[in-house]
C-alpha cells in the first residue's frame, strides 16, 4: 500500500511539469526605445511559436500618430513570405506565411523590422492589437495559438521625452498588449520534447514494477 501511495505522489508532483505548454507570442527586441525629433528608430518585431508548428502569423501594432510616423517596414527572416500594410491610421499590419503548408515553421525569429520617425517631443507606447493579431497553428482548423498579456507596453521616448506624450497609444485598448519575455526554444525545447515521453514511460514502468513486486 505504501508503494502505491508513493507512486501516486510521484505522478501528482512531477507529471504537470512534463505537460507544461509554452505560449506562442509576439514581442519587441527591446523594453524601451528613444529617438530624436526628425530622426528614425528601428523596432524589431519577434515571433516565438512556443514549440508549435505554425503556417502563418498576423501582427497588428498600435502606435500614436501624433508622435510617430512609419517610414518603412522590412520583412524578417522567420517566414519565407511576408507582407505589410500601413494604410490604417495608428496601426501597422505585418503578415508572414510559409510557402508550403506541409512545411510549417517552429521556433523563434524576426517577423519584421519597423522604422519609426519621431515627430515631436513626448513618450508614447507601442503594443500589439491582440484582438486581431494571430499566430496560426499548422492544423486543419488553422487554430490561433497567440497568447497575450495585459501588462506589456513598450515605451518610445521622442526628443526630450516630455511635451504631452500619451501614456498609451490612442488606438490601444487595455487588453491589447503582449508579454515581453519569450518562451525558451531551440535546443532546450527539443530536449524537453524528447524527455517528456521518456519520463512518462519511466513513471508508468515504475508504477507497474511496484505492483508486480508488492
Amino acid at each position: 500500500m505504501k508503494k502505491i501511495l508513493l507512486f501516486l505522489i510521484l505522478i501528482f508532483f512531477f507529471l504537470p511539469i512534463f505537460l507544461v505548454v509554452e505560449a506562442a507570442t509576439f514581442s519587441f527586441d527591446k523594453s524601451s526605445y528613444s529617438v530624436g525629433v526628425g530622426q528614425t528608430v528601428q523596432v524589431q518585431v519577434n515571433i516565438d511559436t512556443g514549440g508549435e508548428q505554425v503556417n502563418g502569423a498576423d501582427a497588428y501594432i498600435n502606435y500614436d500618430t501624433s508622435f510617430l510616423s512609419v517610414e518603412n517596414v522590412s520583412a524578417g527572416s522567420f517566414f519565407p513570405t511576408a507582407t505589410h500594410d500601413t494604410s490604417t491610421t495608428g496601426k501597422v499590419y505585418i503578415a508572414g506565411l510559409v510557402d508550403d503548408p506541409a512545411s510549417p515553421k517552429t521556433g523563434s525569429g524576426t517577423l519584421a523590422t519597423v522604422t519609426f520617425k519621431g515627430l515631436k517631443d513626448g513618450t508614447v507606447n507601442l503594443n500589439f492589437d491582440c484582438n486581431n493579431s494571430k499566430i496560426v497553428k499548422g492544423d486543419a482548423n488553422a487554430t490561433n495559438i497567440l497568447q497575450c498579456s495585459s501588462d506589456y507596453k513598450v515605451a518610445i521616448s521622442v526628443g526630450s521625452g516630455s511635451g504631452g506624450g500619451s501614456s498609451s497609444s490612442s488606438s490601444n485598448s487595455s487588453n491589447n498588449n503582449q508579454p515581453q519575455t519569450l518562451p525558451k526554444s531551440g535546443i532546450f525545447e527539443n530536449l524537453i520534447n524528447f524527455a517528456i515521453p521518456g519520463a512518462v514511460l519511466f513513471l508508468i514502468g515504475g508504477g507497474l514494477k511496484l505492483f508486480i513486486l508488492k
